[in-house]
């Protein structure tokens, strides 16, 4: 007996069998739309919805365009970064496979999605959050058959996820006209409809393991570029504001509702929207320059909805709050990241140092 003992343990030794289980480590799962997308967009060849050109990405790695709507980071980058969790890839990266999940995680995250199915259509291609859970599903079995059904379970169960949808419903559902739910609803029922919707697909989380869970809020939306240059005045859309006030209140309750129904769960609701109106209101204060207008713009044609090639460039990245119509700039996601840091005291998995930031100061060139 105690020479077929040690037989096994020699031949799990050479085959490098972890006979004591998948040692698996602490990653994230990421559910959201354009502000945590690291590249799904990327490979839904027909959406509408990209940040596949330059000047993209120009501040992230080697500066060329990785699936960000954002000149540099997104805050669920930089949070993961402080808890030193490994930075989870695209769902739709071809190099995605059960031992990089086991590693890093998985981003569903996928720009113009909401939590509503119908939500962000008109960009024909994109994941809304029944989406990105249903292929969580998928990595969930995935995992199973590579590590057992006990290992997998441990593994997502002692994972951290991230829920960051909603503006979408909004910006592009229930405020255009050409969306059933602009007549259907109004503000409060539609709040009320998200909640409803946004309860189930938790639970549903809940179900398939998730007990470690923030749903971040929404900022002032109407104070995008996108919304000002919507108005005569070029001042915040103040109904839009409101909107994401009512969204967050009606959030906060939820959470704290479902961490009280849902067994062994730690929920948390990541309200950041004072800070961000604080940044826009008042951007000299926190070192920005310029809180109304995009960094990437194409002269005076606006709104151009995406930062393109022939776009211009601010010259200091660093001192505007918005990248391009939509999306904060790396250097305001921070200022947002580190806000929702310090507010829930998170703490680090790890004590490996986070990767740093590159420089945000347009390259020398006409742009």
């Amino acid at each position: 007996m105690k020479f077929h003992l040690s037989l096994f343990v020699i031949i799990g030794i050479i085959f490098g069998i972890k006979l004591e289980g998948c040692q698996c480590k602490v990653v994230q799962f990421i559910f959201g739309d354009s502000l945590s997308d690291v590249g799904n967009n990327k490979y839904l060849s027909k959406s509408l919805a990209q940040a596949s050109l330059p000047w993209y990405g120009i501040d992230f790695g080697n500066g060329l365009p990785n699936g960000r709507f954002s000149n540099g980071r997104t805050v669920a980058d930089i949070i993961g970064d402080n808890m030193g969790l490994p930075r989870p890839p695209a769902f739709l990266d071809p190099s995605l496979t059960e031992d990089v999940i086991l590693e890093n995680g998985v981003n569903y995250a996928s720009g113009g999605g909401g939590i509503l199915n119908e939500t962000g259509s008109y960009f024909i291609q994109r994941f809304s959050l029944y989406k990105q859970i249903e292929l969580f599903q998928g990595t969930q079995e995935l995992i199973r058959s590579r590590v057992g059904k006990d290992e997998a379970e441990k593994f997502f169960q002692e994972a951290r996820y991230v829920v960051a949808l909603g503006s979408n419903d909004f910006i592009n559902n229930y405020l255009m006209p050409v969306y059933s739910d602009s007549w259907t609803y109004n503000d409060e029922t539609f709040v009320n409809y998200l909640m409803g919707t946004l309860r189930e697909q938790l639970k549903l989380l809940h179900g398939l393991g998730a007990r470690q869970l923030m749903v971040f809020g929404l900022g002032p939306m109407g104070c995008i570029p996108l919304q000002r240059v919507l108005s005569t005045s070029g001042d915040c859309q103040d109904r839009t504001n409101k909107l994401a006030i009512r969204f967050n209140q009606a959030g906060s309750k939820l959470i704290d509702e479902l961490q009280k129904q849902l067994p062994n769960s730690s929920y948390r609701f990541g309200d950041a929207y004072d800070v961000v109106n604080d940044v826009i209101s008042n951007p000299n204060k926190f070192g920005f320059q310029n809180s109304d207008s995009p960094c990437c713009s194409f002269g005076n044609i606006r709104p151009a909805l995406t930062c393109i090639p022939a776009s211009k460039l601010c010259k200091d990245r660093s001192k505007y709050v918005f990248w391009d119509e939509y999306h904060p700039s790396d250097r305001a996601n921070e200022l947002i990241a580190n806000e929702l840091i310090k507010k829930f005291g998170f703490m680090r998995a790890d004590q490996t140092n986070p990767p740093s930031p590159s420089p945000a100061i347009a390259p020398s060139s006409n742009h």
